[in-house]
């Protein structure tokens, strides 16, 4: 399993789907680190620099940066996203 970084804030549904969606996935809450946004403005802009996007979620899965929720929906839905957890 790969390891996953997402970072969320704590008030966003598109969080929360994301993280049900790995969860489907097989993947655990231990598997993921997960980066709060909204408690360390340093963090915010650690993610737009890195990413290059301002909203949450920013998904990586290893070192691919998968992008938000629609993102890895949409993986999922092409049937790539096992492949890219597994590594």
């Amino acid at each position: 399993m790969q390891p996953i970084t997402i970072y969320t804030t704590g008030v966003c549904p598109y969080c929360q789907m994301a993280k049900t969606l790995l969860k489907q996935k097989g993947v655990t809450d231990t598997d993921i680190n997960e980066i709060r946004i909204d408690t360390d403005p340093q963090t915010r802009e650690q993610m737009m620099q890195r990413t290059g996007r301002r909203t949450v979620p920013q998904i990586y899965i290893g070192e691919v940066h998968v992008g938000g929720f629609d993102d890895l929906n949409a993986l999922n839905q092409a049937g790539k996203l096992d492949a890219l957890l597994a590594g």
